[in-house]
């Protein structure tokens, strides 16, 4: 087969020529273009975009535009893998240094650093500011700093770290160098630290949208959330998704019944070794594995851009931290789902967790931080306005794709179905907790039950015709109200406060919301847009796993699901017809487009 020729490096200096040529796409995003224009001309700028947004494009552009190389600091190694391996199947030349490398790997790509060899280098905080690395650097033409994660720089941030704190001695040692500050999760008051903490000289600053429009928000109250788990998996046609959970027991928990119910689910967190990490990690990146269960320590580093969901099992910390998590879902711009299983029991749990933090500042902010979180989940408002409005990014119009646009909460006269649970708490002498009074309420018959003569109360059995989850959200709801306490010093029972004497009285009617016992999951074709031909794209998947594991790579890094789709919709015969398809540039169309043109052109044969 003749394939198309890029021109020469030496021509390829515009932005719009790179990202044709090198990336395959015809235009750029929203913002991107100004950022790359203010690095090419020497300025320093501080880049927020959600995950999935386009970062890395914003100085990986420059970095092939500019003579010289750009150094990116990244907080993980397999970040960095990640990235550099999808660059050099696109033809650029990019390396990273850290310790998963042998010396003699490192020795062989400082060689080429100085060499001229390498356009983009990923690196470390850690190693970038020990001396030996500054040194090396001092004699390297450098284009531009690139800081990923810039977060990590603010004692406002979520995840400060403090190694990052001290990156300003960069702008310090190499004031010449523009410097590029990235980060899809910062409030005001972060941003502003950011440029503060690195030095950054009159920065140009671009805030592009934090809304991601594909990926539908839900809450789900918290019954008995491994039934709910499950039932939501088999929904999911063996789509790739995480599930987010608190505990590192809880995760292992999870992963083996997930495992043992025959799901392709495998555990990830830090009380596993390096090689159990690094094989999960890889297994999920290929689609040796479907679904990962993990603590907060997945998913920063990998842009695998086919997770269709992301599933909190417990409530996360903060809006920033849940935000960054779920934004890992649909990064193909594709469809995806964000779920919350959220009890608010939980609250006052996390609540007490910050306790243990010795400074008061930051106490406070971390505090301050999980209140927002709190109420975000408790709200009956819009979740996207909700989360667009703490990032100072205000929306007047509900989005119509969270479950409160999707299926209002509608509300009912709750006072007699209140007065029968605040007076099961009354005459079980308020010792009990939740499960207890329900099981009550329902007149189940048990011995703790019969031990306390409890089946001799008129109240026993009052409300059997209700489910259990019809009763814990009423019983919570009540708490939320202000009618019912729970005492944590003795076993988180309940008690009436002095607000439940009205309603027993029956003095004013109180407005409850009906409960959700069971969520709607709609299965969407998250390709349906493209009006594709299903069986083609099925040949088409197949054969890019079958290049993907000869090359050694993620499938994704040979072409992403958008790119396959596009394929079976346009069907393209030739070389020509093959670059008009979104991602595939000409590195790509020279290694893989023989193989996929010849199995679309013998499927159009047999078809």
């Amino acid at each position: 087969m003749n394939t198309l020729t890029p021109p020469s490096s030496s021509l390829v200096r515009t932005p719009e020529a790179v990202l044709k040529q090198v990336f395959g796409y015809s235009e750029f995003r929203d913002g991107q273009k100004t950022v790359i224009d203010a690095a090419i001309n020497g300025q320093d700028s501080l880049v927020l975009l959600p995950t999935g947004g386009g970062k890395s494009v914003c100085y990986q552009i420059p970095a092939l535009v500019l003579e010289g190389v750009t150094i990116v600091i990244s907080p993980l190694i397999s970040l960095m893998q990640d990235q550099v391996t999808q660059l050099q199947a696109l033809g650029v030349k990019a390396a990273y240094i850290n310790n998963s490398l042998a010396r003699e790997e490192q020795q062989q790509v400082y060689q080429q650093l100085h060499q001229g060899l390498i356009k983009l280098l990923y690196v470390a905080p850690e190693k970038v500011l020990q001396r030996e690395f500054l040194e090396r650097l001092s004699h390297l033409k450098i284009s531009l700093f690139a800081i990923d994660e810039a977060h990590c720089v603010s004692h406002w941030g979520h995840d400060f770290r403090p190694h990052y704190f001290r990156l300003s001695e960069l702008k310090q040692r190499f004031a010449h160098v523009p410097m590029m500050a990235l980060t899809a999760t910062a409030d005001k008051a972060t941003r502003f630290d950011i440029v503060e903490q690195l030095k950054l000289q009159q920065p140009y600053i671009h805030t592009g949208s934090f809304d991601r429009p594909n990926i539908r928000y839900t809450i789900e109250e918290k019954f008995k959330p491994m039934v709910q788990l499950l039932r939501y998996l088999k929904e999911q046609k063996s789509q790739s998704g995480i599930i987010y959970c608190t505990s590192r027991k809880r995760v292992d928990d999870i992963a083996e019944k997930l495992a043992d119910a025959g799901l392709n689910a495998a555990a990830y967190h830090a009380g596993m070794s390096n090689e159990q990490r690094q094989f999960v990690q890889t297994g999920f990146a290929r689609d040796d594995i479907q679904i990962v269960v993990a603590t907060v320590a997945f998913g920063m580093g990998i842009n695998k851009p086919n997770v269709r969901f992301v599933l909190h099992y417990d409530i996360p910390k903060s809006i920033e931290s849940y935000y960054q998590e779920t934004g890992r879902a649909g990064r193909d711009g594709l469809a995806a789902e964000a779920i919350m299983y959220f009890d608010p029991a939980d609250i006052g749990r996390v609540r007490r967790f910050f306790e243990d933090i010795d400074d008061e500042q930051r106490r406070r902010v971390e505090e301050q931080r999980f209140n927002a979180m709190a109420s975000f989940a408790e709200a009956q408002t819009c979740r996207r306005q909700i989360l667009l409005n703490y990032f100072s990014e205000y929306q007047r119009e509900p989005c119509g794709n969270c479950d409160i646009c999707l299926n209002p909460p509608k509300s009912f006269d709750g006072t007699l179905v209140a007065q029968q649970a605040l007076s099961c708490v009354y005459r079980a002498e308020q010792r009990f907790g939740l499960g207890y009074i329900v099981e009550l309420l329902r007149g189940a018959n048990t011995s703790r039950i019969r031990d306390n003569n409890h089946h001799q109360l008129s109240t026993y059995g009052i409300g059997k015709d209700k489910s259990s989850e019809f009763w814990l959200s009423i019983l919570r709801q009540l708490i939320h109200q202000g009618l019912l306490s729970q005492d944590i010093t003795q076993g988180a029972s309940l008690r009436l406060t002095e607000a439940a004497r009205a309603i027993l009285k029956s003095e004013y009617a109180l407005q409850l919301a009906e409960p959700r016992l069971q969520a709607k999951h709609v299965y969407q074709d998250k390709l349906a847009q493209f009006n594709y031909d299903k069986k083609l794209f099925a040949r088409l998947r197949a054969l890019r796993k079958e290049l993907a594991d000869a090359d050694d790579v993620p499938p994704y890094v040979v072409f992403n699901d958008k790119t396959l789709a596009e394929m079976a919709q346009l069907m393209p015969t030739n070389d020509s017809e093959f670059l008009k398809v979104s991602g595939v540039g000409f590195t790509k169309l020279n290694k893989y487009g023989g193989e996929f043109l010849t199995a679309i052109r013998n499927y159009l044969a047999t078809n």
